[in-house]
């Protein structure tokens, strides 16, 4: 009985410890604050594509090229 009692306390007091997190996904700052993080993010990924599309178009300029070696030793 005492194993319950002390159960249900816990899972008591892990509700209310829970419930601010639970009512700040609906607060305009925690809004606010998730737009500027998701906004972070896209810019980041974008200038990630960016610089592979960048590395890929170097390394595709600097590909050897076996027809063009055989022509400098002709």
């Amino acid at each position: 009985m005492f194993k319950s009692i002390g159960i249900a306390s816990a899972l008591i007091v892990s509700l209310f410890l829970t419930a601010p997190f639970a009512m700040a996904e609906e607060s305009p700052a925690f809004v606010a604050r998730n737009d500027v993080i998701h906004a972070n993010l896209e810019q980041y990924e974008e200038a990630l594509t960016a610089q592979a599309r960048e590395q890929s178009r170097n390394q595709q300029a600097s590909t050897y090229n076996p027809q063009a070696e055989n022509a400098k030793h002709t």
